[in-house]
């Protein structure tokens, strides 16, 4: 059965023995002690008081790594070495929704030599997939913690790719409804795709960075060196991430060009529009008001005549058509 304290969840693996379960706080400080393979796992957004007796009372972590794990603020990646364990803070991708902030979980990593401590606020879908893994046949807690740690942070990257490729495709619809003349909120859209790029850039730095020191000799006494190639191939995903993310920012420029100019464009074809139309008018009202000034004697003929009239509005007439006859053969109209 599912073990439940609270926020706790505790698996536990020897190099040869079955999967196990663990139902109480004794049971995890016996199998801390005796140095079993272990992964206990946190969900903070239910209850924080055993979440600060396992974290505090049963690893004895440090009390800054501890408030970073349990504050509601949200804390930037990082990695830092505390000698007898490595502190990572890492954020999982939420699902994607389509012209909607993007939103993340932080997730607060402890690796020891033979433990990794995750905790988190609410379910990551991430984490549940490899607990299921785990459960079944013990792999990757059975290798040891830092091939539990680089099947999380695999899983989390990956999610990162699936994200991303959305966010193409949400683009290339943008893209199409721009050049089909659609206008209702697509220019609030394309900022909203710009800035969740800019989000994720902003996410990713830092943790290329931390996947850098991990693919590397810097932590020999917790990362075995030949698990240090496999997060190497981590790190060369982050950098593809990076870089698809510096393309997808480049596209949404591009679809925002796009936009700004088929709206030229058709500001461009009314204002051609009305400018052909008033020319037309112009000698028209000109007409008019020559003919309609109130001089006493008259020198424009035929003032006085019954043909004058329907004479002045035929030529009016005859004048505008042969100026839209001119603008329509110069494709101005």
């Amino acid at each position: 059965m599912a073990v439940a304290m609270g926020t706790l969840r505790v698996l536990t693996v020897a190099e040869e023995g079955p999967v196990q379960l663990l139902d109480s706080l004794d049971a995890l400080r016996e199998a801390l002690a005796k140095g079993l393979l272990l992964w206990a796992d946190l969900d903070i957004s239910a209850d924080t008081a055993i979440a600060q007796k396992v974290l505090n009372g049963v690893f004895a972590f440090h009390p800054l790594t501890v408030e970073d794990a349990l504050t509601p603020e949200p804390n930037p990646p990082k990695l830092d070495d505390h000698g007898e364990f490595i502190f990572i803070i890492f954020h999982a991708l939420t699902s994607y929704t389509p012209f909607v902030d993007v939103t993340t979980q932080e997730l607060c990593l402890y690796l020891g030599p033979n433990y990794l401590v995750s905790s988190h606020s609410g379910p990551v879908e991430a984490l549940e997939a490899i607990w299921q893994r785990c459960l079944k046949d013990g792999l990757p807690l059975r290798r040891g913690p830092e091939w539990l740690l680089h099947a999380v942070l695999d899983r989390l990257v990956d999610d990162y790719l699936h994200y991303i490729d959305a966010m193409e495709e949400s683009l290339d619809r943008l893209e199409m409804e721009a050049l089909e003349g659609r206008e209702a909120k697509l220019l609030d859209r394309i900022l909203q795709l710009r800035g969740n790029a800019l989000r994720l850039r902003r996410l990713t730095i830092p943790q290329r960075e931390l996947l850098w020191r991990l693919s590397h000799p810097e932590f020999p006494a917790l990362v075995r060196p030949e698990a240090n190639i496999y997060f190497r191939d981590i790190y060369d995903h982050l950098v593809r991430i990076e870089y698809l993310i510096e393309s997808l920012r480049e596209l949404t420029d591009g679809a925002l060009h796009t936009y700004l100019t088929v709206i030229s464009n058709r500001l461009n074809e009314v204002m051609k529009v009305l400018t052909a139309m008033a020319t037309i008018f112009l000698p028209l009202t000109l007409i008019s008001s020559v003919y309609g000034m109130n001089f006493i004697h008259h020198v424009w003929p035929p003032f006085n005549s019954g043909w004058g009239f329907p004479a002045v509005m035929a030529a009016m007439a005859a004048l505008g058509l042969v100026m839209a006859l001119f603008f329509r053969r110069r494709r101005w109209l």
